[in-house]
C-alpha cells in the first residue's frame, strides 16, 4: 500500500507538471524508481492506474482545500483555482471522464459514484441555504446541484481550450445568480 501512495503521489507531480498527454507509463515508473511493468504490478491496468491517480487528487483536494459542510461553495471555488495551476491534472480527467460514459471502460463506476457524490453533498448544502433563507426556496436543489457540476466541468474544458478564462470567477457568478434573490 505505502509503495502504491507513493506511486499516486509521484504521479500526481509528473502530470501537473508534464501534462496527462506528455505524460508516460516509463516516466512515471521512473518517477518513483521502478520499470513499466513494476508500476503496473500495483494496478491491474494502465486505465485503472490513471483513474487512481484522479481518486488521489480527489483526496489531496479535500485535505488541501477542504469542504467545509457549513459552506461548500468555498472549498469547491479553491479546489477550481488550484485546478488553474495543474492543467495535465485537468487534461487527464477531461480524458478519462470522457472515455468512461461507456459502460464497460474500467473508469465508468468510479466517475458515475463520483457524480452521485458531488450532486447529493452539493444538493444537501443548497437545502440548508434554502433553509436558512439564503436561497430561494422554489429552486430544485438537485437540479441546481447538477448545474453545479455541469457548469464546473464545462468550464475546464473551455478553459483549456482558452486560459484566459477565470473558471472560479464563472462559479461564484452562478453562485451570486442562485444566491441573489432569496
Amino acid at each position: 500500500m505505502a509503495k502504491r501512495e507513493e506511486i499516486l503521489t509521484a504521479a500526481l507531480e509528473v502530470i501537473a507538471r508534464n501534462g496527462y498527454r506528455r505524460t508516460s507509463v516509463r516516466e512515471l515508473a521512473d518517477a518513483v524508481g521502478l520499470s513499466q511493468a513494476g508500476l503496473l504490478h500495483y494496478f491491474s491496468s494502465k486505465e485503472e492506474l490513471f483513474q487512481e491517480i484522479l481518486r488521489k487528487r480527489d483526496e489531496v483536494d479535500v485535505e488541501s482545500y477542504g469542504f467545509d459542510l457549513a459552506r461548500p461553495i468555498d472549498g469547491l471555488v479553491a479546489v477550481i483555482r488550484h485546478n488553474a495551476d495543474v492543467p495535465g491534472l485537468v487534461q487527464l480527467y477531461a480524458q478519462l471522464s470522457v472515455e468512461a460514459v461507456d459502460p464497460e471502460h474500467p473508469s465508468h463506476d468510479f466517475f458515475v459514484e463520483r457524480y452521485e457524490d458531488l450532486r447529493r453533498e452539493f444538493g444537501g448544502y443548497i437545502r440548508e441555504e434554502q433553509r436558512a433563507g439564503a436561497i430561494d426556496p422554489e429552486l430544485d436543489p438537485d437540479l441546481t446541484a447538477t448545474l453545479f457540476v455541469a457548469a464546473s466541468d464545462g468550464l475546464q474544458t473551455q478553459w483549456l481550450l482558452d486560459p484566459s478564462i477565470d473558471m472560479s470567477e464563472h462559479i461564484m457568478q452562478l453562485w451570486r445568480l442562485v444566491t441573489r434573490r432569496a
